[in-house]
Formats: C-alpha cells, structure tokens, sequence
C-alpha cells in the first residue's frame, strides 16, 4: 500500500545512531516483521531469537524478567503475566489437571484463596488449606495425588511466617511441587529458589515496581520444562503483559533497594509506635519479639522484616470506619508496596469473600488493618496514625 508521495507506509528502519539510549525504549508493537518464512520459522523453532506477536513476547517483558530473574538467581528466564494473579493462575491452571491435589496456606492472599476454594474444584482439582507454619498438618493434608504446596513467607494480611525449611525437606520428601509467592518478602528478604522452592511467583505491581502506577506478574521455575509449560500456557491463555506496564516496572525497579529499606526501617518504628497506642489491640510486625514467628521469621529472613505492618483497634466496623476517616494524609487503599503509606482494611476489601466466621478463625476482624508502609518521614507517618486513633475518642 502506498501514499499520495509513492512511499511505502511500512515498514520504515529507525535511524542509524552511533549512540545508544541511556533509558531502555518503550516497545509497543504488536506485531514483528521477518526477513523470510524461513526465518520466521527458525525464530519458532528457537534457532533464532527474535519476537513475532506480543502476546508470545516482547522486549519490554524480556528486561524486566532478566531484572527479577538476577534479584532471585532465577536459573532460566522468568514469564512476565499481566497481574499476580495471571501468575498465580498460570501456576494453579496450567500444571494440573482434574484429579489432582493441591494444598495451600489458609493465610493466602485473598484471591488466591478464592480460586483454590472456588474454581479449582469447578475444574476438577480439590484443594486444602492448611497452616502451613505446622509442617505436621501439611504432611497429614498430603494425598497420593498431591502434586503442589504454594505458601507465601509472610501471609498476607497477618504476617504469619511459613516453615519454609520444613515444607522445603517435606516437598522433596514426597516429589510434590514446592511454589513460593515471594511478593511480601522480595527476594531482598528471601531468595526462595536458594531454599528449595521449585516456582518462584511474584507480583510485581507492589514492592518491585513501586509506585501504584503498573500492573505485572512473574513466574520463574528451576526446571525448564516446567517454565516452558507455563509460558505456552500464559501465551495461549493470553496473560500478556502491557509493554508500557512493563517499562513503566523497570523503571521502577531501579530504585527497589533504596525504597524497600527505607519502607523496612520506618515500619519497624511504627509498629513500636502503634504497640503503645490506647485503643490498639494489636500488632503484628515479624521483627518484634512479641510475634509469634518472631524466631522463625529471625532465621529465614535475617533482619530484613518488610514494610508490612498490621494492627487491630477494638470497636468494629464503627471504629474501623473512625480511623479510616481520622487518619488523614493516609490512603485507605487495597494495594501494598507503593512509595506512599497505604493502609488496607482485610474484611471490606481482600477478604470480604470470606464469612465473618472465617475471618475470625484467620484472625482477622472488622478492626483489622494492613499498613504498607511506604517513604514519607516516620515521625509524619505516626503523627498521621495518632490522628487516627484520636479520633475513636471523638
């Protein structure tokens, strides 16, 4: 096809450049041109590497893979997904069949939770959930069909601390799938492969990325059969990542360190802070000593707690709905990992699939909240809490 001028519309070389760009260039093509059929087919057939459809990659999610994959000595390259949860469901629909078992946390975030109860078992799979702190109960949960144990280190939003040593020898032990979400603890706390781990999942829209502004996943997996089964099932299901969200989280990941250790020494100050608050009832934080993982969370994560703090106030809904409204310059928002303090509340948001009773048993009540603690200077950020709890005295 041709214009009024006579040129061809496409396909038109970028400019020859005896420079290189500093910021790696944003790639929104959908599709990729070949030379021949035959190169087309040797790029398929892995002869070559070259990208033909987006949906089967591209060069923004190739960088970002090969940034996760050295921050957890991923040992092939990493799927980027559209979300965690395009990661997850990569994971937990396409590498098992009906028939087979899976067993998760019962603290498992909550959509998570949702397709184990929900719609594996439409599928034909059956789940269990189980404290996965209590590699026993794991092990009496195990099925000669079992074929996978996902765990999160740290649970989401209790900040319970899993065996991982334990699940680790019992996952060996039986020839059953070790996955490990390390979104919570990032592999500046933990290195799940190092430990074990058989898939390493992460979303990268929270601590990775950063700054609320992009929506990723990855999965990487030890064995490269494996990988390349949930990289065709990711392709074929269409879990394709934006190129924009992609560069966008590569960005961002140029400041994780810098950002996940300030968030990490202002959270240790804020649930010491909250701890001698009146009005609160709890707080859970893996760093203090009155934690019950405490010695765990100490052995598998060194000093290197998270941003991630949850406390209770008593009162209810009433109260929640108090805090949330006193505590200004704070966003009430369900996302974690951003660069501003976000304080989540588990019962109207990340859990309101579950009863009030399974809440209960999970420990989790109408005055529960999350914080992700974010960069803000810690004596604004408990000044901003104070305001809050202030106001359940109004």
């Amino acid at each position: 096809m041709r214009n009024d001028k006579g040129t061809l519309l496409r396909p038109d070389p970028l400019p020859d450049s005896a420079s290189y760009p500093v910021v790696t260039p944003l790639s929104p093509s959908v599709v990729y041109g070949s030379d021949t059929p035959d190169m087309l087919d040797q790029q398929y057939d892995g002869d070559l590497h070259g990208y033909t459809y987006s949906r089967e990659g591209h060069p923004n999610a190739d960088v970002v893979a090969k940034r996760v994959d050295r921050l957890e000595g991923a040992p092939h390259l990493g799927v980027v997904t559209g979300s965690g949860m395009a990661a997850v469901s990569a994971v937990l629909l396409g590498l098992t069949r009906p028939g087979d078992h899976i067993i998760g946390s019962n603290q498992l975030y909550g959509r998570t939770m949702r397709l184990m109860n929900d719609d594996l078992p439409r599928l034909g799979m059956h789940t269990s959930l189980v404290d996965v702190g209590n590699v026993d109960a794991v092990r009496d949960a195990l099925r000669p069909e079992t074929n996978m144990i996902i765990v999160e280190v740290v649970s989401n939003p209790t900040l319970r601390v899993a065996d991982m040593d334990g699940l680790a020898q019992l996952a060996r032990e039986k020839n059953v799938t070790l996955v490990v979400d390390n979104t919570f603890t990032t592999p500046r706390s933990y290195q799940p492969f190092a430990h074990g781990a058989d898939i390493v999942i992460h979303s990268l829209t929270k601590l990775l990325s950063g700054h609320s502004d992009a929506m990723l996943g990855y999965v990487a997996a030890r064995d490269a059969d494996v990988l390349d089964r949930l990289r065709v099932f990711s392709v074929t299901t269409g879990l394709t990542p934006s190129p924009f969200d992609c560069w966008m989280t590569e960005r961002g990941m140029l400041s994780f360190d810098l950002r996940f250790d300030r968030a990490q020494s202002s959270a240790k100050m804020l649930a010491d802070f909250l701890a001698e608050q009146s009005g609160v009832t709890r707080v859970i934080y893996p760093g203090r000593d009155d934690h019950p993982d405490h010695k765990r969370a100490k052995d598998l994560l060194g000093d290197q707690f998270c941003n991630m703090v949850s406390f209770e106030i008593e009162g209810g809904r009433a109260a929640a709905n108090a805090f949330s409204r006193g505590a200004t310059g704070l966003a009430f928002a369900p996302t974690l990992g951003d660069v501003g303090t976000t304080v989540s509340h588990p019962a109207s948001s990340s859990h309101r699939a579950l009863t009030e009773d399974q809440r209960a048993a999970l420990g989790m009540s109408e005055g529960f909240f999350r914080i992700s603690v974010g960069l803000e200077n810690p004596d604004e950020l408990c000044a901003a809490f104070a305001r809050g709890l202030a106001a359940l005295k109004d």
